[in-house]
């Protein structure tokens, strides 16, 4: 071979290797998005499943320790948050929102802090968070993931529709499809 056509034969390749990078890339990113798509990544109707108990809660803020057993015949609306996660921060005010609209129709929010980091495990923390966020429903304190453990969880934020039967129906994780999780309590609550 002559140097132009050694060139020409260098070229092609490194194009080749090139189009098989953008082509696993592009490969890679229609998997992810498709993945992100998936009802275990958003909203769900779960198969119905018993909630687990609230475990090794440490504290509870704005009420005295609940049960899911305690619970019973009320729809329940569990979500794990954490104060220094900015996707909780942006689900904050839905999760407000069902809990003044609906608390006189039988719907009981309960937060679930799990922390992500050290400083997230002070009590005095959280209450001063609970406080600054205007959280006038429940919240437990999960210091040591025990409640997080028990529901399988695996996201902040994470939000948990409970029947007036004590079963899991729903489950979303993340912010968003609010217009969902609020038409599916309405539909819990309708039920008797």
């Amino acid at each position: 071979m002559t140097l132009p056509q050694n060139a020409a034969v260098a070229g092609a390749a490194n194009s080749n290797r090139c189009a098989i990078w953008r082509s696993a890339i592009a490969g890679l990113a229609l998997c992810l998005s498709a993945a992100a798509c998936t009802p275990a990544a958003h909203a769900d109707a779960a198969r119905a499943v018993a909630a687990p108990e609230f475990a090794g809660t440490a504290r509870w803020f704005n009420t005295p320790a609940l049960s899911m057993a305690g619970l019973r015949g009320k729809v329940v609306l569990v979500e794990f948050w954490t104060y220094s996660c900015i996707n909780c921060l942006r689900v904050a005010p839905h999760v407000k929102q069902w809990h003044e609209r609906y608390r006189d129709q039988g719907l009981v929010v309960i937060g679930v802090h799990t922390p992500e980091y050290d400083e997230e495990h002070s009590a005095g923390n959280l209450q001063a968070a609970i406080k600054r966020l205007g959280i006038d429903y429940p919240v437990a304190q999960d210091n040591d993931y025990a409640t997080w453990n028990a529901y399988g969880n695996r996201f902040w934020p994470a939000l948990y529709l409970i029947d007036r039967d004590g079963r899991i129906v729903y489950r979303h994780y993340g912010e968003g499809e609010y217009d969902v999780t609020d038409a599916r309590i309405r539909a819990l609550l309708a039920r008797r």
